[in-house]
């Protein structure tokens, strides 16, 4: 049998190949809870995996050479980065840096290393909203392996004292991680996704050079580079009370957008909802924003920052986007307590991206 006519194999399941799409005509696919959209003449492929619990997915043209397998790659890079990243078994090199750092500097890969230096420089940009060591506390409300619970008030201030990246040292010529108390515990996973993205385009771009392409990880992570269409590649932003929605959509390109929510995992406890998104400063899920979204360079900064101004919460938010106005920003809150769904949305556009710009499906 020729392998234009042979049947998919697990292995080309597990590996991407048979969820191939060629899609030719005005492109308008779901990413997560948006679409693309490109020139009715340009036909594009589209290449999906499943890593770091949710859907990756490349989307570029198809007359590309070899663009199949160029996608294949990235989608590999991008699992061998979980393989790295994941604190969801004790093989990965973040599980052995959290076992081992408190007693000794480790050496760490190059992309660890590198992550790390970004995620330092984020932490401190954003005064602690931001932070990649606060496992300790992400395990005491049971996000990680469950079951997920509101810790009592010693655990919590126990899990506190050994969360932080003040606790985290990094030694650049010996590329090591040491921490300064025991029990500090590394999480990726509010850039994790990001980060990933980055370095998928990365690979890209080695293999194949410079072409239009949009790189996807689930609902909240998107990095375009170039664009197929002259305004941009158009993607949306899901309406957080009704994730099947879109509430926005936003022409991007050469920029990520990265988004967060506190609705989507969450633990209900004595008729209150608390949200996954934990403010590092304080060891409690954020308040006041139901959404974040964010315009940036790189798809990890993305992703990190509307982290941090969902954490910030919108007059803090603000005034962050006021200091950094190569960002932009996309905030959402409700007129009252989300409870039975008839709530009104309220929204704000921050930065280079103004209100009048943008698409709104509200």
């Amino acid at each position: 049998m020729s392998d234009s006519t042979r049947r998919p194999t697990r292995r080309d399941f597990l590996r991407g190949k048979a969820l191939l799409e060629a899609v030719r005509g005005a492109v308008n696919e779901a990413i997560g809870s948006g679409a693309t959209g490109a020139e009715p003449e340009l036909e594009l492929l589209r290449v999906s995996r499943y890593a770091m619990g949710t859907t990756f997915s490349i989307c570029m043209p198809a007359a590309a050479g070899g663009a199949v397998d160029v996608a294949t790659a990235a989608l590999d890079l991008i699992e061998e980065l979980e393989n790295r990243l994941t604190v969801y078994h004790d093989r990965s090199e973040v599980a052995r840096v959290n076992r081992a750092a408190a007693g000794q500097a480790v050496p760490v890969s190059a992309e660890l290393y590198e992550l790390l230096e970004q995620s330092l420089a984020l932490y401190r940009q954003t005064d602690g909203a931001f932070d990649v060591a606060i496992g300790s506390v992400i395990h005491a409300w049971g996000f990680v392996h469950g079951p997920r619970r509101v810790p009592d008030a010693g655990e919590l201030a126990d899990a506190m004292s050994r969360s932080g990246s003040r606790w985290v040292a990094l030694d650049r010529e010996r590329r090591t991680v040491r921490f300064l108390k025991d029990g500090v515990q590394l999480n990726f996973g509010s850039i994790g996704k990001g980060y990933a993205l980055d370095r998928a385009a990365w690979r890209i771009r080695t293999l194949a050079g410079e072409l239009p392409v949009l790189l996807q990880g689930g609902a909240s992570s998107v990095l375009a580079v170039g664009s197929p269409a002259a305004d941009g590649w158009r993607v949306g932003i899901a309406n957080p009370l009704d994730p099947k929605r879109r509430l926005v959509t936003v022409s991007l390109r050469n920029e990520a957008l990265g988004t967060a929510s506190n609705l989507i995992r969450f633990v209900d406890d004595r008729g209150r909802r608390y949200g996954h998104v934990l403010d590092p400063r304080t060891g409690w899920p954020a308040e006041g924003l139901l959404q974040a979204s964010v315009i940036a360079p790189d798809a990890a900064t993305a992703d990190a920052l509307a982290t941090a101004l969902l954490v910030m919460g919108r007059e803090a938010a603000e005034a962050f986007c006021a200091r950094h106005p190569e960002l932009s920003a996309i905030l959402v809150w409700s007129d009252g307590e989300v409870t039975t769904g008839s709530e009104r949305l309220e929204l704000c556009a921050l930065g280079p991206v103004s209100r009048e710009s943008l698409d709104f499906n509200c």
